[in-house]
Parts: structure tokens; sequence; C-alpha cells
């Protein structure tokens, strides 16, 4: 017995297998739900952020005409007429100049809550997304470790990132309307005459309609999963290492809940931060695909050629665009999924042993 309780001890450095491996798939994707839901709503701010940058970059104007809009006392006039109710804005006024720009102009063009433009799509894309992403990258990962340490062990130091990739296609591939109406809720703003945007529902209706159907070109899923297959797989392979390292050092006789929340956000926050900086440039080349609306760019888009085309334009920044919101969206991000999904987990491994 003594024997068999320090064997995990011998595979280095890794802790022993934790104990949540019994759990199925059904309870591994409550968990990760219930993450996601968290992970959603705090970060929301920061997706808008990205995607407003992005998107003006890619040439969408944000200056609205309504008229009941009045300049900030900094905005010089553009000298034009709005109905004779005196100068309009100059285009300066509407132009995005980093993370913190969009907040403020948000928040005072458009009123504070717009930040959480697009969380009911979040909400719809994450729950679903890492319903099904984490609980596959688990039992994916378990079963590559299984393998490698019964047939091939020089496999498993890839099990993350063989695992991350096939998961993260999965979730792609079945979530990819809900996440192509996300970006475009948050890329536009009001329509002209202060019309009310439409919701999540009726963006959703749009995106799945006959004219950009799933095998429509303007659905980008090739785009999506070029960003998330290698965003996913540096992230575990970055994350994986990171936390049995961090679990190796705070792990005493017992591990609890604070440990284990401590350690998994740490590693997912550097992860998050390495994997969003690293795939950047393919953020930049699927947003613009997912707001392009010119039938003609639609269908010769494709991820190269936009990379290729925002190089010669904007060199190495146009590449980069959004890079610090995104980044700084995703490390709180993947560190708040992965550490709840870790924890709920944990909690509910010791109910059931505890029945």
């Amino acid at each position: 017995m003594a024997t068999a309780e320090r064997a995990p001890e011998q595979l280095a450095p890794p802790p022993p297998p934790p104990p949540e491996r019994a759990m199925g798939f059904a309870e591994r994707a409550v968990a990760a739900a219930g993450a996601a839901v968290v992970s959603a709503v705090l970060v929301n701010p920061l997706d808008v952020a990205k995607t407003r940058l992005q998107a003006q970059a890619a040439g969408v104007v944000y200056n609205p005409i309504w008229s009941d809009f009045r300049c900030y006392p900094w905005c010089n006039p553009g000298g034009l007429k709005l109905s004779g109710l005196g100068p309009s804005c100059s285009p300066e006024c509407f132009q995005y100049r980093g993370t913190m720009d969009v907040f403020s102009k948000i928040s005072r063009q458009e009123g504070i809550f717009r930040l959480w433009r697009g969380t009911g799509a979040s909400l719809a894309l994450a729950v679903p997304t890492v319903g099904i992403y984490l609980p596959s990258y688990d039992l994916l990962r378990n079963w590559i470790e299984e393998y490698s340490d019964h047939s091939y062990p020089k496999l498993r130091p890839y099990a993350p990132l063989i695992a991350g990739s096939i998961a993260r296609s999965l979730a792609c591939i079945t979530c990819s309307p809900i996440e192509l109406a996300r970006t475009r809720m948050q890329a536009f703003m009001q329509s002209s005459g202060g019309a009310k945007p439409p919701g999540m529902w009726k963006t959703m209706l749009g995106v799945l309609s006959s004219r950009q159907s799933i095998s429509h070109p303007e659905n980008c899923m090739g785009a999506q999963l070029a960003r998330d297959v290698p965003f996913s797989a540096i992230c575990w392979t970055v994350l994986e290492p990171t936390r049995r390292h961090l679990l190796g050092l705070l792990v005493g006789e017992e591990s609890n809940a604070a440990v284990i929340l401590g350690a998994n956000f740490s590693a997912g926050f550097i992860a998050g931060v390495i994997s969003s900086g690293a795939t950047c440039p393919l953020d930049v080349a699927k947003t613009r695909r997912q707001i392009e609306k010119d039938p003609a760019r639609v269908l010769n888009m494709n991820t190269r050629r936009i990379l290729l085309e925002v190089w010669r334009n904007e060199g190495i920044n146009g590449l980069f665009r959004g890079a610090g919101p995104r980044m700084a969206r995703a490390g709180p991000s993947v560190g708040i999924v992965v550490s709840s999904y870790e924890v709920v987990k944990h909690i509910m491994h010791r109910k059931h042993a505890e029945l």
C-alpha cells in the first residue's frame, strides 16, 4: 500500500495525478459552464475594446450622426451643421487611441452599459464552448498520458498540445455561428438616427440566414480555427507544466481549494497572456473576416491574404492591433475559467468521496 501511494511521486516533476480523473464528461461540463459564466461577465469590456480597435483599423467608422449628440469640450467642431442644431463634432472625437480611450468614449457616447455589449452572445458562446472544450481537453489529455505511460513515453510532454488542439477544434466547429454574432455585436455601434442596434437573437438569425449560412464564406469558421487552435495549443503547453510546478511547490500532505485556485489562476494568467500575444495577428485576421460586408472581398479573403495585406498597409503595429486589451482580457479570463473549473471539480470530488 505504501509503495502504491509513493509511486506517483516518482514521476518528475508533476504532483500526483488528480483524483478527479474518475469524473464523467457531464460533471466536468457543469463545472466548466459555471466558470465560463463568471469569466464572460467580468472580461467582456476588454473584449469590446479589442474588437473596436481592430474594427476601426479595418475601416469601420465610429462617427454617429444622431442629432442629440454633443461634442466633448476638447473636441474641435468639424464645421458641418446638423439640421440647424450647431456644428458637428470633428471626426477625431470618434477615433479610438487605445484601450482606455475606448472605455472613455463608449461610456460617454453610448453609455457605460455598452461596454457589456455582446455579453449575452458571450454567455451563449462561453457556456457551450467551455462546456465542450475543457471536459474534452481533460479526457483527451488523460487518455494520451495514460497511453504514453504504457506504450510511448516520449508522447507524454505533447499531451497538452495535442489534446488542446483537438478539443478547441471541436468547440469552434460547434459554436462558430455564435462567435460570429458576438463579434458583430461588439464591433458596430448604433445605426444612423440613433436606432437601437439588433440584439443577440436578431444578430444570430442574420448570421444563420440563407445568405450567411454556415456554408457561406462569410461565416469565417476557418479564420476562427486558425486563431483558436494555435491559441489553445500554446496555452495548454504553457499552462500544464506551470500549474503542475506550482502545485508541486504548494501542495503539502493534502491539497485544498485555496491552493488549487491560486496555482491554476496563476498558471492560467501566464498562459493566457503568452498565447494571446503570440496569436494576436490571427485574431486581427479573424475579426476582419467577420466584419467584412463586401461580397467581392468576402469571396477572396483568407487568413494568409489578410495578414499580408495588413503587413503591407500597417506594418507590425497593424498585425498586433488590439494586443493590449486582448492580452489583458485573456490573462484573467483563462485564469478565472481554469481555476474555477478545477476548484469546482475538487469540491465535487470531495462531495462524492464523502457519500
